[in-house]
């Protein structure tokens, strides 16, 4: 998987880059991916994989960089709570990074993960053209938060315990600012539903947590972020 570096305020950091092969040429539009609390390992490059596959350049910087997990994360998560910080201009650096290249349109889109999912509702508002949460917990005074956003699609479960309600407060919320959007609850399934996470045998344990992958309700989760991002993003051709 191709390595590359983003310039930022402070200084570089790692990220994964995909670019859409196939004998397909650009320019394409752009997607920043956040990773979870977990990092940029194998799922969340799996998923990065898979938006270059649909057509999009996608670029997930590693916002443990500057130290790893275990150093960074406490600090990441303090950010995303005040919703600014390193992690913040991280994430806005490589947005930057891929309007400038040649090979994209300059439209990009953000989608995030669990402690992602977060980033990608606080940077809806700055200058990201669609955004994808999955499963973010929602920023304090969320209208506040979200005003000026840009269109979001995002999913939750109906048995995750760390966000009881929170798709129907954020559709609420979006419905009141006159954010276009599309927020789907799924039922039967807990936080963590579309990333693979851990081996299958562990599977009855997670759900027993509320967590856990469910391979329906992520695919019908990542056609809905797919048609919305086609249509905001103006590309993206599966092939």
């Amino acid at each position: 998987m191709p390595l590359a570096t983003v310039s930022t305020p402070d200084g570089p950091i790692d990220a994964v880059l995909e670019v859409p092969g196939g004998g397909r040429s650009g320019p394409w539009p752009g997607v920043v991916v956040v990773h979870d609390a977990l990092g940029l390992g194998r799922d969340i490059r799996g998923i990065t994989a898979r938006l270059a596959n649909h057509g999009y350049l996608a670029l997930t910087p590693d916002l443990y960089s500057r130290g790893g997990r275990t150093r960074c994360v406490t600090r990441v998560f303090r950010e995303l709570i005040a919703r600014r910080g390193r992690a913040v201009d991280d994430l806005l650096a490589a947005r930057d990074l891929l309007a400038a290249r040649p090979d994209c349109t300059g439209a990009v889109g953000v989608v995030g993960f669990c402690m992602g999912g977060g980033f990608a509702l606080v940077l809806a508002p700055k200058g990201f053209d669609a955004s994808a949460p999955f499963y973010g917990p929602l920023p304090r005074r969320l209208d506040e938060a979200l005003d000026g956003a840009c269109p979001i699609v995002g999913s939750y479960g109906a048995r995750d315990p760390m966000l009881w309600g929170a798709g129907r407060k954020l559709d609420a919320a979006l419905t009141g600012l006159g954010v276009e959007h599309d927020v789907e609850t799924y039922p039967g399934v807990g936080h963590s539903f579309a990333n693979r996470l851990v081996p299958d045998r562990a599977n009855p344990l997670l759900r027993i947590a509320g967590m856990g992958y469910d391979h329906e309700k992520a695919e019908d989760a990542w056609r809905r972020v797919f048609e919305f991002f086609d249509a905001h993003l103006s590309g993206g051709a599966e092939g």
